[in-house]
C-alpha cells in the first residue's frame, strides 16, 4: 500500500487528489485547513468501502505559518515509515503583501519556505521507498532572474506578478536540491494546461475573483479531469527534475547558474527559518 501526502488536500485538485488515490486503495495523508471539508470529501469516497475511513489521515494547519509547516513534518516522520509521492498543492492567493503573526511574507512562506521544509524534511520518508516522488503544483517557465536574493520577502517593490514568477522560479530550483540529495527521486513541477474550476481561496480584488469564477465555470476543466496527468506520473514516476503543463512535457534548463542559485537559495532560506 502507497503512503501519499497531499498539502491542500481538501480543495479543488488537492481534493480530487485524494479521493482518487483512497479510491484506488491508498494510504493518504491530507493536509488542510477545514477538518469539515476533509470529512465532507471521505464521504464521498467511502460508500460501501469503509477501509477509506482507515487509510485517511488528517492533519490542520496553516502553511504560511513555519511553525505549522514544522508541526506537520514533524507529525509525518513520527507517523509514517515512507511517502510514496508527496504532492504539494496548498493555495491561497493574496493580491497584495501579507505578512504573517511570525513576521513572514505570506505568499512567499506558503508557496515556497513551506514547500522547501517539507522536501528537506520529508527526504529520509522519501528515500525508503524505491521510486518516489514529488509533484509541486507550481506553474514552471518562470525567468532564470525571477529571484530577488537580496529581498526574498519582498519588502520593497512587492507585485503580485514579481511574487508569482519568484515562487515558481524557486520552486524549481528546489528540484535541483531535493534530486541532487536523492538520484532515484521524481520531482515534478506541474501546472494545469487551462482553467480548473476551483473555490479560488484568497485575498484578491473584487475583478481577479469575479474572472476567476465566471470563466473559470465556462471554461474551465473539472479537478477531477485536471489531476489526470498528475495521477499518471504519480503511478509511473521516472527518476530526475521535469516540468509539465498538463500532459505536456516542458524543456528545464540545467545549467551552472540554476545550480548555483539552488545552493544560494537553501542557504539563504536556511537563515530566514532559523
Amino acid at each position: 500500500m502507497r503512503t501519499i501526502v497531499v498539502t491542500g488536500g481538501t480543495d479543488g485538485m488537492g481534493a480530487a487528489l485524494a479521493r482518487h488515490f483512497l479510491s484506488a486503495g491508498d494510504r493518504v495523508v491530507v493536509i488542510g485547513r477545514s477538518r469539515a471539508k476533509f470529512d465532507a470529501l471521505l464521504t464521498t469516497v467511502t460508500g460501501d468501502d469503509q477501509s477509506a475511513v482507515s487509510r485517511a489521515d488528517f492533519v490542520a494547519a496553516d502553511l504560511s505559518l513555519v511553525a505549522d509547516s514544522r508541526r506537520v513534518v514533524a507529525h509525518l516522520q513520527a507517523n509514517h515509515e515512507r511517502i510514496d509521492a508527496l504532492v504539494l498543492a496548498a493555495s491561497f492567493i493574496r493580491q497584495r503583501r501579507h505578512t504573517t503573526a511570525e513576521g513572514h511574507e505570506a505568499s512567499w512562506a506558503l508557496f515556497f519556505i513551506s514547500k522547501y521544509l517539507f522536501v528537506t524534511g520529508l527526504d529520509a520518508l522519501l528515500g525508503a521507498v524505491d521510486r518516489p516522488v514529488i509533484v509541486n503544483t507550481a506553474v514552471p517557465g518562470a525567468r532564470a532572474d525571477a529571484i530577488a536574493f537580496d529581498d526574498l520577502e519582498m519588502s520593497k517593490g512587492f507585485t503580485f506578478a514579481r511574487s508569482n514568477a519568484q515562487q515558481r522560479r524557486a520552486n524549481e530550483l528546489l528540484g535541483i536540491l531535493a534530486t541532487n540529495h536523492n538520484q532515484d527521486l521524481s520531482y515534478v513541477t506541474w501546472g494545469p494546461a487551462r482553467l480548473v474550476r476551483s473555490s479560488f481561496a484568497g485575498e484578491v480584488g473584487k475583478g481577479m475573483k469575479v474572472a476567476a469564477t465566471v470563466l473559470g465555470t465556462l471554461l474551465g476543466q473539472h479537478p477531477d479531469a485536471a489531476v489526470r496527468p498528475i495521477i499518471d506520473i504519480i503511478d509511473t514516476p521516472a527518476p530526475g527534475r521535469a516540468a509539465y503543463r498538463g500532459a505536456k512535457r516542458l524543456t528545464l534548463t540545467d545549467n551552472d547558474r540554476d545550480h548555483e542559485d539552488a545552493m544560494r537559495l537553501a542557504t539563504a532560506v536556511e537563515d530566514e527559518c532559523r
